[in-house]
């Protein structure tokens, strides 16, 4: 009787081990399949990082995750990208915090004219400061990283050197591009980038307020003529790599880890890609025939003079509500000195 007892423990037992082992098995085969919308054109360098962000992934996870990227805002639009995200709609997304303005109203200081020199450099600043700002604005999404554009120039369908000249214009501007628009007596005309060509080629905008890479990879070189060089207030626009925060922590910590160890390498990925892209940029407008008009000293100061007040009102609205906008200028400040001294002035 014994012996049937203590046989029938051993069988249970090695039923539960049998069983355990088996559970194991069959979460470590587990194959997660992930929906990545990203709004620029599958041409594009940026939409190219991402894609190769995705293949990377799935080579460090020996294919446990495998995700299919939609370019182009063909499975969210660059302005519904972000709530795609937060509804499922996609696991990931990649977009501008622009086109949702006033949504974001922390991360919306990285874009202000702080004279920002290189994408490499706007880059790192925009992830490190969300990194220790940590803004409750995204806490309905898993941040994976943040890049952001070289600085952000002038590009016209007719010669600009003074404000005098710009006044009463109608540019193309996103977020807080918009108010620098504004501040040098031009018109902001809010849209996002993939409508920009058909608006400049219309003449529906008389110019466009972006870095100068879009002029290749957005192909708008062809609908203008001019480029102005005011690099003195030179602006960036900070994009959003976020998850879904279900499906974030539906991956097990292991695959997690090595997403977060991809997403730190990928920061300087984005930053030289931008960099690279501003480069090819000006030699295809140039290629054209289009002209790279610089600003006069005087000039120069007349613009950074026009825009601080921008810096300025930033801080006072943000503070009248409560959020940390002195500390968010400061540390923006504080990392662009940071990120010039480890790359260069023009890195």
């Amino acid at each position: 009787m014994k012996r049937n007892i203590f046989t029938t423990i051993a069988a249970l037992a090695v039923l539960v081990t049998a069983s355990w082992i088996m559970g194991i098995a069959i979460v470590e085969a587990k194959t997660f399949h992930l929906r990545y919308s990203i709004f620029f054109p599958p041409t594009h360098d940026q939409c190219k990082a991402g894609i190769a962000w995705a293949q990377e992934v799935e080579k460090r996870t020996d294919g446990k995750v495998k995700i299919t990227v939609f370019p182009a805002g063909t499975l969210t639009q660059a302005n519904q990208c972000y709530d795609g995200v937060v509804n499922g709609i996609s696991d990931i997304g990649m977009s501008c915090f622009a086109y949702t303005r006033g949504r974001f109203p922390i991360m919306e200081a990285v874009d202000l004219p702080h004279g920002y020199t290189s994408g490499r450099v706007a880059t790192h600043v925009a992830t490190e400061f969300y990194r220790v700002m940590k803004p409750k604005e995204l806490n309905d999404v898993q941040v994976m990283y943040i890049h952001a554009h070289g600085p952000g120039l002038l590009h016209t369908k007719k010669p600009v050197q003074t404000l005098a000249e710009l006044k009463g214009m109608k540019i193309r501007s996103t977020g807080l591009s918009a108010k620098v628009t504004e501040s040098l007596g031009a018109v902001p005309v809010a849209m996002p980038q993939p409508a920009t060509y058909e608006a400049l080629q219309k003449g529906v905008v008389e110019g466009t307020f972006t870095p100068i890479e879009t002029l290749k990879g957005w192909k708008q070189a062809e609908v203008i003529k001019y480029t102005t060089d005011c690099s003195s207030i030179g602006y960036t626009t900070a994009m959003f790599i976020v998850m879904n925060k279900k499906t974030w922590n539906s991956l097990p910590d292991n695959i997690r880890k090595i997403i977060e160890e991809i997403n730190n390498e990928w920061v300087d990925v984005h930053g030289k890609s931008w960099d690279k892209s501003d480069q090819e940029g000006r030699e295809y407008t140039l290629s054209l025939g289009n002209k790279i008009l610089p600003l006069s000293q005087d000039e120069a100061t007349n613009w950074s003079d026009a825009v601080r007040p921008i810096i300025d009102e930033y801080i006072q609205v943000t503070n009248a509500q409560n959020l940390p906008g002195t500390k968010a200028v400061t540390e923006i400040e504080r990392l662009i000195k940071h990120y010039r001294e480890i790359y260069g002035m023009n890195q």
